[in-house]
């Protein structure tokens, strides 16, 4: 009786040790560069901090990261703003939540051919984000900029089909965001957001128009909806919105990494 006990004892705890082991581990989806630099730091310090162990899937697209949070193959992950996610909840019927804040990394509109809007010629050809919330970003920077004009600038989902004047006769391409870089040498102008821009050599300094630090387009850390006060998720925001990950992100990022939890 007394190894009976013993052994049940053993098991016990070996399944209560495995059900917190799984209970501190998050498994969180980023985009593969230097903004994955940024989430090991936080990780880092959640470890520290909360005995957090946070596993790091790194991906090279903007779909699949949500696809992983909602079949449950993630429990976070940080890449993109809330305008995005939210059409990525209008379109797939995702059931998600934000839970913190990151950063505002600001898009811009890059050039080889070009060093100023005024030098664009008539029947420019013009490169933009082909996902839903950076094309109308996009967009909205050249209706500010008075090169183009939309039927509705607050339209955060806007299109080329939303182009009431088009005094300049630009032809547009609709291009996914990582490809970008790639095809800049083959247009006039090219709208490429920094998670791309950065890793090309690209800074804003080099953009012909660039989003303010008062850009609506703050990152967040996203999570299935119920989980964003999750006590370990918010463990994982408060590892992020930390000074030592402010830091890292202007060591990687410069004045191009605004923090949006301030």
């Amino acid at each position: 009786m007394r190894h009976i006990l013993i052994g049940g004892l053993a098991a016990s705890a070996l399944v209560i040790g495995q059900a917190h082991a799984e209970d501190s581990t998050l498994k969180v989806g980023t985009v593969a560069g230097p903004e994955t630099e940024v989430m090991q730091v936080a990780a880092d310090i959640a470890e520290r901090d909360h005995g957090l162990d946070i596993e790091i899937t790194e991906f090279t697209d903007y779909v699949t990261p949500n696809a992983a949070l909602a079949d449950g193959s993630l429990d976070a992950n940080a890449y993109q703003h809330e305008p995005y996610m939210q059409s990525m909840v209008e379109d797939r019927g995702y059931d998600f939540a934000i839970a913190g804040r990151t950063f505002v990394y600001p898009i811009g509109a890059y050039s080889e051919q070009y060093d100023s809007i005024a030098a664009l010629p008539d029947g420019a050809t013009i490169a933009l984000p082909n996902d839903p919330s950076n094309e109308g970003r996009s967009l909205i920077l050249m209706h500010n900029e008075g090169l183009i004009t939309l039927d509705d600038p607050s339209n955060l989902e806007a299109t080329p089909l939303n182009i009431v004047e088009n005094p300049h006769d630009f032809e547009f391409r609709e291009i996914e965001a990582a490809q970008l870089p790639r095809v800049l040498p083959d247009v006039d102008m090219a709208f490429i957001n920094n998670t791309f821009a950065q890793p090309a050599g690209l800074t804003l300094d080099d953009a012909l128009i660039k989003e303010g630090p008062e850009s609506p387009y703050v990152n967040i850390i996203a999570v299935r909806g119920g989980d964003e006060d999750k006590e370990t998720i918010q463990q994982l925001v408060d590892a992020y919105q930390s000074d030592a990950v402010e830091a890292k992100a202007e060591e990687l990022f410069g004045a191009q990494a605004v923090p949006g939890w301030k």
